[in-house]
């Protein structure tokens, strides 16, 4: 798997991806510190409504940013993000209201997702062979199940020695040493797009996204993988700590846990990706993910529990790793930051949805019955993900254009037909294939 370091485009930029990562780790753990600062035993719903922040703007800014960027440089507009993200971290130490805090969250997570989905379509073309991508993917996936350990235990010893404000100034370092590694390295230029108005480009990655029946499929997944993702991330301290009365050690290991799953899984994946197709391998871990959660109402021990967080952490790697193999064969390379937005985007409305669900549910009925509620609609999403998904997904489809004039290059050497002409290629949505042809052609 690491082998694809030695590209040097791709080296620079997976360590600019790193450190930004610790860096946001770092800041994750003194947002904590600087919430209680200033609210004290309400600074769980301070950092809730930062969460929900986090979120909205995920789900609003992405899609928009993306068509805005489409015409910019690439670099530039990494970089710009970065030192966006930078500047609000400098700032955050100097915070002394919580509507200060709320107002520097937008801007941060608003500058993310719009530099997220930009770097992950970028990496298709750095890597262009599928091998290659699909060993970034997973070494993606590995590198935000370390952080998530690596973070708070760098934080914890940072701490010994300075203040928690002083956390800040690691997230600013990080987001500068981002942008310098992305400055160091020559990215690959992608096609010029079309004009075309704001709405088209910033709707454009949904339209495709909905009109591909794979795509709809991984929707379908992004919802399974959330409903058993938000029982983890939101009820695991309440399980550990409230239902079984352990020390908050406990609630790191059953975390932890969950991590070591989800990072054995993306170890084996690119070795099974060679041998199974992704539908196959995707629904195998968001049905794991829906067992795990129906079995949850059976959990009674830190161990039962540990054991059953290792299999949903399996069972989520599987099933959210191979989504960029999905993205990348859907578009052509100048739709994908617009299709990359568009998984950004409706993929955290997932989490916007089964977030605070899963906190309802679990302080209004207890955590058996919210296994079982987020383990149903999980199962609901598999039955639509096998549903819209078809079995036979080919890349090359046989199709019939029917209003495009003759002599358009792209009918060139296309076979007539009664009604227009008749060919085959790799087929994605764009402005000559606006609808998926049916089984039919």
């Amino acid at each position: 798997m690491l082998d694809i370091l030695s590209n040097r485009t791709y080296r620079h930029l997976f360590a600019a991806q790193v450190i930004a990562l610790i860096g946001t780790g770092l800041a994750a753990v003194a947002l904590g510190l600087l919430a209680f600062d200033l609210a004290g035993e309400n600074a769980g719903m301070v950092l809730g409504t930062a969460l929900a922040i986090k979120m909205i703007a995920y789900v609003g800014v992405a899609p928009v940013a993306a068509a805005f960027a489409e015409h910019l440089p690439r670099r530039t507009m990494l970089v710009t993000l970065d030192l966006v993200r930078a500047g609000v971290a400098l700032l955050l130490p100097f915070v002394s209201q919580i509507w200060e805090i709320y107002v520097l969250i937008f801007v941060l997570q608003a500058a993310s997702a719009a530099f997220t989905p930009t770097f992950q379509a970028i990496i298709p073309d750095v890597l262009p062979k599928e091998a290659d991508y699909t060993k970034a993917l997973s070494l993606s996936r590995l590198t935000y199940d370390m952080e998530s350990l690596v973070s708070p235990m760098l934080a914890a010893a940072l701490l010994t020695v300075i203040t928690f404000h002083n956390l800040f100034a690691g997230t600013v370092v990080g987001f500068l040493a981002s942008a310098v590694l992305v400055v160091s390295v020559v990215l690959p230029t992608h096609p010029a797009p079309q004009r075309r108005s704001i709405y088209d480009r910033s709707t454009r990655g949904l339209r495709i996204y909905l009109a591909t029946p794979r795509l709809r499929g991984l929707l379908a997944v992004n919802a399974a993988v959330a409903a058993a993702g938000s029982m983890v991330f939101v009820n695991t301290v309440v399980i550990v700590q409230g239902r079984f009365g352990l020390t908050q050690s406990a609630v790191a290991l059953a975390l932890a846990s969950f991590g070591a799953g989800s990072m054995i899984a993306a170890l084996a994946l690119p070795g099974l990706l060679e041998k199974l197709a992704e539908r196959r391998v995707m629904l195998a871990g968001i049905a794991l993910m829906v067992v795990g959660m129906f079995a949850g109402t059976l959990v009674v021990g830190h161990a039962s529990l540990m054991t059953l967080w290792f299999c949903l952490g399996l069972g989520y790697s599987t099933a959210q790793t191979p989504s960029g193999r999905l993205l990348r064969r859907s578009a052509n390379p100048e739709d994908r930051p617009a299709l990359f937005a568009a998984q950004f985007a409706l993929s955290h409305a997932c989490w916007l949805l089964f977030y605070p669900l899963a906190g309802w549910l679990g302080t209004r009925y207890g955590m058996p019955v919210t296994f079982a509620i987020l383990g149903s609609s999980g199962a609901m999403a598999v039955w639509v993900a096998l549903v819209v998904w078809p079995t036979h997904d080919p890349e090359v489809i046989e199709h019939e254009h029917l209003e495009l004039p003759a002599g358009h290059a792209h009918i060139r050497g296309a076979g007539p037909t009664t009604q227009g002409v008749r060919h085959s290629h790799s087929f994605v949505v764009d402005d000559e294939h606006p609808h998926w042809p049916s089984m039919g052609g």
